[in-house]
């Protein structure tokens, strides 16, 4: 199921992707796997970058109570397509919007999809002697 999950998230950030460019002309996508490739690199980033931006960002986020999160999607969104050929975001504006936007469409395509998005926790009691139930 989590390697399906993996696979699902990353379609729903590609027809992401997609519908940004249709909707915004500073954003272009030259083709669906340059699309798919994208959504990929921005995942990643997603994962490991964005984290540690909030962190170092904590006080200017704080100050600006939550909107600086919006430059650093922002910044996440124009490093993706300078590492992706065929994959450009032209000007600030342009992508402070198409990161809304994508995290708008992926969140809507995710809500309308899995019903039940929560973690399910396992509480196991240790029971005779050392075996786990």
């Amino acid at each position: 199921m989590h390697n399906n999950y993996f696979w699902i998230k990353v379609l729903f950030q590609t027809i992401a992707i997609l519908v940004t460019a249709a909707m915004f002309q500073g954003i272009a996508v030259e083709n669906i796997f340059t699309a798919f490739f994208a959504a990929l690199i921005l995942g990643f980033f997603n994962m490991v970058l964005r984290p540690l931006l909030i962190f170092f960002t904590l006080p200017l986020t704080m100050l600006s109570l939550g909107l600086f999160i919006f430059i650093i999607n922002a910044v996440i969104l124009k490093l993706t397509a300078f590492f992706i050929p065929g994959f450009t975001v032209e000007g600030f504006f342009t992508s402070i919007f198409g990161a809304l936007i994508i995290s708008i469409v992926s969140f809507a395509l995710n809500i309308l999809t899995f019903e039940n998005n929560s973690v399910e926790v396992i509480d196991l009691k240790k029971k005779n002697g050392n075996f786990w139930e």
